[in-house]
């Protein structure tokens, strides 16, 4: 069985675009929960934002961050995609947002730290 197809630069680049998008939906639902913390109930707010400030919850967000910089640049790709004319460069401008992401979120890590 030949998969050599499924390795192609592009083909993973959507793949990362669908699953950064899979997880920030999936973060969701506690990001809602917060808000309403900050709005409800402040004592709780507080307690929580008291516990962000651990080092292990300041690495998951330097991955949320991640996801988020990853499904930013995946979909500003498939726009170019949808709306600029095919060129041989698209797995370089791929991989170009992927290293952008990344170094958006170590940014954002080490800022964090």
């Amino acid at each position: 069985m030949d998969i050599r197809h499924r390795r192609d630069t592009l083909r993973i680049a959507s793949l990362i675009h669908r699953f950064s998008g899979l997880a920030l939906a999936l973060f969701l639902p506690l990001h809602f929960y917060v808000l309403g913390l900050a709005l409800n109930d402040a004592a709780r707010l507080d307690a929580f934002l008291n516990w962000t400030d651990y080092p292990l919850v300041k690495f998951v967000e330097a991955i949320l961050v991640l996801l988020l910089a990853l499904h930013l640049f995946g979909g500003l790709r498939l726009l170019a995609l949808e709306f600029l004319p095919w060129s041989p460069r698209q797995k370089a401008y791929a991989a170009s947002a992927a290293a952008l992401s990344f170094f958006v979120s170590v940014g954002f890590f080490l800022s964090a730290v």
